[in-house]
């Protein structure tokens, strides 16, 4: 085992309720929402901790948990031989607190009589919806090095992405010396930073929080049990009461990172990983995202026509064309259908011939998307029925609107868990 395996924990927060996430979040937490075909939100900081050598990890849960505690259950096994796991931690209620979690430093708080079991030195929190690669390894490291305290992992963000952050300033040490959530435009010249050469080229000359912290376990535990004992958030009340009395410094990564905090930038992400270069590398040797292994058959594509397209495994498409989109796992594409700038999150499980015939009966489509189908603009979730000849064309000329088996946000239209869509329906 590796030091700063043995030496370091980390906690990853199962996020809130994920309101502006919406309807993907209507049954399962925003960690669980599938990503890229084929993963879970939750697997990015579960893999990034495994490719660097941090094999102890507790997850933190508490929204429409089930979906989440199950694919972490059915996903993340070490050997018998090693102290590796990924321990769910749920909400829960004891003698000494009848209350759920209140924020993420209230979550980890109520945490530690669990976490105070485990022999190490620093405590790594990371979040449970953020897509990036990064090496924990180097920023523990540094953490040691510095001497310090507690440990930001800051990114270089441009002006306009800086009033949605927790913006900093450091010293010639990296030392952070004054922190504001969440700047107005009018303050924000007092908060450029020395970002370096390249980064100041780009104009992304502010140091945003990307909500990573290494804490020396006696540290955390002070702030949380004496220092600060009512502070609910990290963010908004520990991490600023803390730059005056604490060695608090920055670790810059200047690598990929996205937060997905609502539909669009959901959107967007899992569209990227479709470019010729994406800026998040699924096929890097040495940085594997892991997932749940499902022992699926390959994809079984036949006539159609192919390009910025993402394929998971045991899809059955026959449609004509599929542009710039995600297809996901198990995903049943019809006959003369055409996709576009849309991710398709597949299904849970394969119809049998008996099954189709029956719903055909009923009037029930398939599961997956049928023949003759115009689909841009459009996120579908997981198990839905879309009949033939229906049409989605998503846009900024639709307004955002909730439909029984649809939402509507900033033009993208979100196709609703087992919805049931029927033949020559138009959105």
């Amino acid at each position: 085992m590796s030091t700063i395996s043995k030496n370091t924990v980390a906690v990853i927060l199962g996020g809130g309720a994920g309101t502006r996430l919406y309807p993907l979040t209507a049954a399962r937490s925003k960690p669980a929402v599938p990503i890229a075909g084929k993963y879970r939100l939750v697997d990015i900081p579960i893999s990034n901790c495994i490719n660097s050598n941090i094999n102890r990890m507790f997850v933190l849960t508490q929204f429409n948990s089930a979906s989440l505690n199950k694919h972490i259950k059915n996903t993340y096994h070490f050997s018998a031989f090693s102290t590796g796991f990924v321990d769910i931690l749920a909400a829960e209620q004891t003698p000494d607190n009848q209350a759920w979690f209140q924020g993420t430093a209230d979550a980890v708080r109520q945490s530690l009589r669990h976490i105070d079991t485990l022999d190490f030195e620093y405590v790594l929190i990371l979040s449970g919806d953020q897509l990036y690669q990064m090496d924990f390894a180097s920023m523990i490291n540094e953490h040691k090095e510095s001497n310090s305290d507690i440990s930001i992992a800051t990114i270089p963000v441009h002006q306009r992405e800086a009033q949605e952050f927790g913006i900093m300033k450091t010293n010639t040490e990296n030392v952070i010396t004054s922190f504001v959530e969440k700047p107005k435009l009018d303050v924000l010249a007092n908060w450029v930073s020395d970002t370096g050469e390249q980064m100041k080229l780009e104009g992304r000359n502010y140091l945003a929080s990307m909500g990573i912290y290494v804490f020396n376990r006696k540290v955390l535990f002070d702030l949380l049990q004496n220092v600060h004992p009512s502070a609910t958030d990290f963010g908004k009340e520990i991490i600023p009461n803390s730059i005056k009395n604490y060695k608090v410094t920055s670790y810059q990564y200047d690598g990929y990172w996205t937060d997905i905090g609502n539909i669009y930038s959901f959107y967007e992400a899992n569209l990227s990983l479709t470019l010729e270069i994406p800026m998040f590398n699924l096929f890097d040797n040495t940085k594997y995202i892991y997932t749940r292994p499902r022992m699926l058959p390959p994809a079984k594509i036949s006539g159609t026509q192919l390009d910025k397209a993402l394929i998971a495994e045991g899809c059955i498409i026959h449609a004509s064309k599929i542009e710039n989109s995600v297809v996901g796992i198990r995903a049943r594409i019809g006959a003369g259908t055409t996709i576009v700038n849309s991710y398709i999150m597949g299904s849970d499980y394969y119809e049998t011939i008996e099954e189709m015939a029956k719903h055909l009966i009923q009037g029930i489509p398939k599961i997956g998307i049928g023949d003759n189908c115009q689909i841009k603009d459009v996120i579908i979730d997981k198990n839905c029925r879309i009949g033939n000849n229906v049409v989605i064309n998503g846009g900024k000329h639709l307004e955002n609107k909730e439909h029984e088996l649809y939402v509507i946000k900033e033009g993208i239209v979100v196709i609703k868990k087992g919805a049931i869509i029927p033949d020559g329906f138009v959105i």
